[in-house]
């Protein structure tokens, strides 16, 4: 397995993929905050939540770099397509799994089943994240599928 291409391309990767959705928030194409999201769940400051969330995020995704570069070394290959395919299949399974399960155990995220409470500081995602915007999902898999195109051209298998 390419150890070296998964610790550095992963981590740009991640940086590439976050700077998307930072981008794509900063453009008002989504209100979705992926480091407020992840850091809130620790910290309860906002400031402080981006700065540990964004962390956590690109630990995450050196975790997902790890998947996707031991699939190219089980497959043998890593091409740009193949990489873009994992990477919508992560971009799904983010929507449809991952940020749909948050209410469930963040302690200041509301839920769709839940009435109004002060503790909350942040909305529930919705459906494909659709709460943050019409263009959430396609920003996601939009990003995620840039993500494994770049881990797929970067990594050896």
């Amino acid at each position: 397995m390419d150890w070296g291409g998964w610790a550095t391309f992963g981590f740009g990767a991640t940086v590439t993929l976050t700077a998307i959705l930072v981008g794509a928030q900063l453009a008002g194409q989504t209100r979705m905050d992926i480091p407020m999201m992840l850091g809130t769940i620790f910290v309860e400051d906002p400031d402080r939540a981006r700065v540990v969330g964004a962390l956590m995020h690109l630990v995450n995704g050196q975790f997902f770099a790890l998947f996707y570069a031991a699939g190219f070394s089980l497959l043998n290959q890593s091409d740009w397509w193949l990489g873009g395919l994992f990477g919508l299949l992560h971009g799904v399974a983010a929507l449809t799994l991952i940020i749909p399960l948050l209410p469930g155990v963040h302690p200041r995220m509301a839920s769709d089943r839940s009435g109004p409470d002060r503790s909350v500081i942040l909305e529930p995602p919705g459906l494909l994240g659709a709460n943050y915007g019409r263009a959430t999902a396609v920003v996601t898999l939009v990003a995620h599928i840039v993500y494994g195109m770049l881990l797929g051209i970067l990594l050896s298998p």
